[in-house]
This record gives C-alpha cells, structure tokens and sequence, in this order.
C-alpha cells in the first residue's frame, strides 16, 4: 500500500478527467483509475462539447489523458477498482491496496435500451437517446421514436425541432389515452403500434425498421427509450445515498450543489449522479467535484471554511445541511 493520496478518481470519463485536471493544476496527488469502459465509446462524435464538437470520445479521452500528464503529482491507472471501505482504501484489480483521504466517483452508467436485433450495431450513431447530442447529424431525415406513454410524447415533441417526418412506435405496448392521442394528432405524429422484428441497417446506418408481420417503415435515425444502471458496485460498498428509479435513471448517485454524497469525503459527477447525460454536463460536473475536494482538503489541511457537509434525509434529492 501506497502513501496515501489526496483523492482517488474511479472512471477516467469525461468527469473523472475533468476533476483530475483541476486537482493536478491544484498540486493534489491524484490517482485515477480507468477500467475504459465508457458508455459512449461507440458514439460517432460528441455533440455539442464547445471545442470538441463532434470529436469522437476516445480521442477527447486520449486528449484529456496527454494533458493530465504535464502534472506530476497526477497518477492514471489502466485497471479496476473492485474494492473500497470508508477511511478510505480501495482494492484493485491487480491486487494493490490503495489509501486516499477523499474518493470521487465517476464510473458512468450502464444503457439500457429494448432488446431488439440490429439495435446494438446502430447504437452511438443513428440510433440514439438524446436529441442534443444526436440530433443534428439526422436532422430533416424520417426517423423514429422507439417509446410508449408520457417518454414517447416528450421525446418526440422534443425531436420535432430536427425534423417534420417523426412516427412513433410503440413496440407492441399499450399506448396513449385520447388526449395524447390528440396531442401526437395535432402535431402530425403518427403512432404504430405493432411490434418491431429488426432494426434493418445499410452501411452502417439506420435504414429501416422492420415489424413481425413482415412490413418495414423507412426510417434514416431513430431516438430509443432508455435507462441508466449502475455499473460498479462501489456506490453500494462505500453506501451513499441513491436516488428512487425514474424513467430515466436507476439509483443516481444523489450530491448536492459541490458534488459531494452522503458520505464525507466521497464525492460524485458525470452520469453516475446526472439526470441529463451529456458529455458537456459530465465536464463541468467534474471540475466542479475537483474544486470541492481541493477546498475539502484545505478545510482539512488548513481550516479553510467550507459549507457543512450535507445530510441526504431520504432516497431522493432532498437533503439537509448537517
């Protein structure tokens, strides 16, 4: 086992490089581990990060990696944590044992999307969950919403702002009362409600979307109803306060206004604790988080003040200053 570090960064993601950047700058020893398994590996480019608009993920992490370099006190481990307890210690992967007076948690979120054949090869590209960050590249195309209930209608309405050739399908589910029926009506949104057989793909793009009765519609992009999941258990092992499941997330990490969880001295950003997950939000969620532990740690070093840490009363974003 190491000296112990300032903070020990879990997910060399947006977030986690994000903080890692402003600790190094901040003279703090920071380790970070990436086990490189980022949800949007697969994306054809990040939409809407200013500078990087387009830029494929893995070349912003690579970037993000080189710029961490210029910074001594800033280690970057390829491995997995597989362990952590409060004091805090986390156990690798590789069997080493590390200790850190602060633990920030940036390992993402697992999508979810229907279980639908083709899906997976389109999925990044023209097949998507977020408008923002897909949108422009299938804008005035005939595409898609794969979705049922109050989700599809705000999808759709929201998707309309790219395009006027939209249809939703609800994959064999029950759809919508006489209102939303009306609603979808009035902005020229038909509903199809047949399930869906296949995602048909040509040159690596969306090209039609296949029903079990042997039909297909042309579509050229679709936007998939999705959810987040965890994927590392950490969040569990170190028991910070999650949030109650939502359509879009399961178990969020819930922070307050710094970034910090329930537990003092953890601390969360990018998806893991986001209800809007975009690369942009994972940034500044992350250097935001790396702010707050370099004052945490000077609150502790120093006495500088810092606000009480927050007590989280119940699963949910309510919470009290302690």
């Amino acid at each position: 086992m190491s000296d112990i570090w300032d903070c020990v960064i879990a997910g060399g993601g947006a977030a986690g490089l994000s903080a890692a950047l402003v600790l190094g700058r901040a003279r703090r020893r920071t380790l970070l581990i990436d086990q490189g398994e980022q949800s949007n590996r697969s994306s054809h480019g990040i939409g809407g990060l200013l500078g990087h608009d387009g830029r494929p993920p893995t070349e912003l992490y690579s970037v993000g990696r080189t710029e961490l370099a210029k910074y001594p006190s800033v280690d970057v481990l390829d491995t997995e944590i597989i362990g952590a307890q409060s004091g805090f210690v986390v156990e690798l992967a590789d069997g080493r044992r590390e200790r850190s007076r602060t633990v920030l948690l940036a390992t993402g979120m697992k999508y979810r999307w229907p279980r639908i054949p083709g899906l997976d090869e389109l999925w990044g590209r023209s097949v998507f969950h977020c408008p923002f960050c897909h949108g422009w590249e299938v804008r005035d195309r005939p595409l898609a919403v794969v979705a049922n209930g109050e989700r599809a209608i705000h999808s759709a309405l929201l998707l309309r702002g790219w395009s006027a050739d939209i249809v939703i399908l609800t994959n064999g589910r029950a759809a919508f009362d006489s209102e939303q029926y009306r609603l979808l009506d009035t902005a020229g949104m038909p509903v199809d409600e047949r399930p869906i057989a296949e995602f048909r793909s040509f040159a690596g793009e969306l090209a039609a979307i296949v029903f079990r009765d042997g039909s297909r519609i042309a579509r050229a992009g679709a936007l998939v109803e999705t959810t987040m999941h965890q994927c590392s258990t950490l969040v569990a092992q170190l028991g910070v306060v999650v949030s109650a499941a939502s359509p879009v997330a399961t178990q969020a990490v819930v922070v307050d206004a710094f970034q910090r969880t329930s537990v003092p001295g953890v601390f969360a950003a990018g998806d893991i604790a986001a209800q809007m997950p975009q690369v942009a939000a994972a940034v500044s969620s992350g250097s935001l988080a790396g702010a707050a532990i370099v004052q945490a740690l000077l609150n502790g070093d120093v006495g500088l003040p810092t606000p009480p840490w927050p007590t989280f009363t119940e699963r949910g974003s309510e919470h009290a200053a302690a």
